[in-house]
């Protein structure tokens, strides 16, 4: 007997291959929101998040928690302001910031690194940053 193959059927194994990929353990290595925390953010916030990294005795302004943003903000972590900051929008005219502009630093290694294939640079920055926001997004505390 022939099988036909139903939109239900297709629905079913997305729903099943989702489910076991899902199961299996994050690593740094398949996680590019953890990898990207750990290079660009854990030496001042910490590896837990928490504003405790190695680096906070030599800031003259300690790193905020960053598990408790969307605590502080009514349950909500707020994704567009902290998108903002790390791409660097939020820098003042005139004076400095606290934290680095990693948008302008992640365009620069990338300018280098692509230079002799065509890519979208814009969207390569904004993949690192969303899967940079959707890693503190998992930190948060319940």
């Amino acid at each position: 007997m022939k099988h036909k193959f139903t939109p239900l059927w297709l629905a079913l194994g997305l729903v099943a291959l989702a489910g076991s990929a899902l199961a299996q353990p994050r690593s740094a290595a398949n996680d590019p929101g953890k990898r990207e925390f750990d290079n660009s953010c854990a030496s001042c916030h910490g590896t837990t998040g928490k504003g405790n990294g190695a680096l906070v005795p030599f800031l003259t302004k300690s790193p905020p928690d960053l598990t408790l943003l969307a605590k502080k903000n009514g349950g909500v972590l707020p994704m567009s302001r902290l998108y903002d900051v790390i791409d660097g929008a939020e820098v003042p005219a005139h004076g400095s910031r606290d934290m680095p502009v990693w948008g302008r630093d992640y365009r620069i290694k990338d300018a280098e690194y692509f230079q002799e294939s065509p890519y979208n640079a814009e969207a390569h920055v904004r993949a690192r940053i969303l899967g940079l926001l959707e890693y503190i997004n998992r930190i948060q505390a319940k």
